[in-house]
């Protein structure tokens, strides 16, 4: 299992190398399923957007997949090498690719060896709880799990800064394991 997780993803040149580095082949031979952020619209979907922009990163047009909220059962069993979700609303994103029930396929892809980018939002999503990003993320009516999809072994804070000091120092009190992400730093799991 690896997860490549950051503030920042692509955005933030450190974070890009480190994705780059970790990446389990060149960029442009990896196939990858993008799963867009709680605003992506069917219409965006469609639209080839989210291509041109994992393109813009590095990415193959031929080798990337974007995800529909609409359609999960398409996503299912796909020859993959990464997965990558990006930065938004956490708790919407999460929420979102609950309720498309999809959460346990992507569990499954990344347990089976497929490579996970998380940029912020992505990032908070593999950890064991999100509650704490209420605190900076609305959460969306009717949102009663806070569970993140449990890959990492703690819960993380992205984008740290002296602004975020209290909420770390409160959930370490609680005896949280928590990892910390400046906009320049990023964290590799690889189990």
């Amino acid at each position: 299992m690896k997860l490549i997780l950051s503030s920042c993803d692509f955005r933030n040149e450190n974070s890009k190398r480190v994705i780059l580095e970790n990446l389990p082949k060149p960029i442009n031979e990896c196939k990858l399923l993008f799963i867009p952020n709680e605003k992506a619209t069917l219409d965006a979907i469609k639209s080839g957007k989210y291509h041109n922009r994992m393109t813009e990163f590095g990415f193959s047009k031929e080798n990337v997949t974007v995800f529909n909220y609409y359609a999960p059962k398409d996503f299912c069993g796909l020859d993959i090498d990464v997965i990558y979700v990006s930065g938004g609303n956490t708790l919407k994103t999460l929420h979102r690719i609950r309720n498309s029930v999809f959460d346990k396929e992507l569990v499954r892809y990344v347990k089976s060896g497929v490579t996970y980018i998380g940029g912020s939002a992505g990032a908070h999503i593999v950890t064991q709880d999100v509650s704490h990003v209420s605190t900076y993320d609305p959460a969306p009516e009717g949102m009663s799990d806070y569970h993140g999809l449990g890959l990492l072994d703690g819960i993380l804070i992205c984008h740290y800064s002296e602004s975020r000091k209290e909420l770390y120092d409160k959930l370490v009190s609680e005896g949280k394991k928590v990892y910390v992400l400046t906009d320049d730093e990023s964290l590799v799991i690889d189990e």
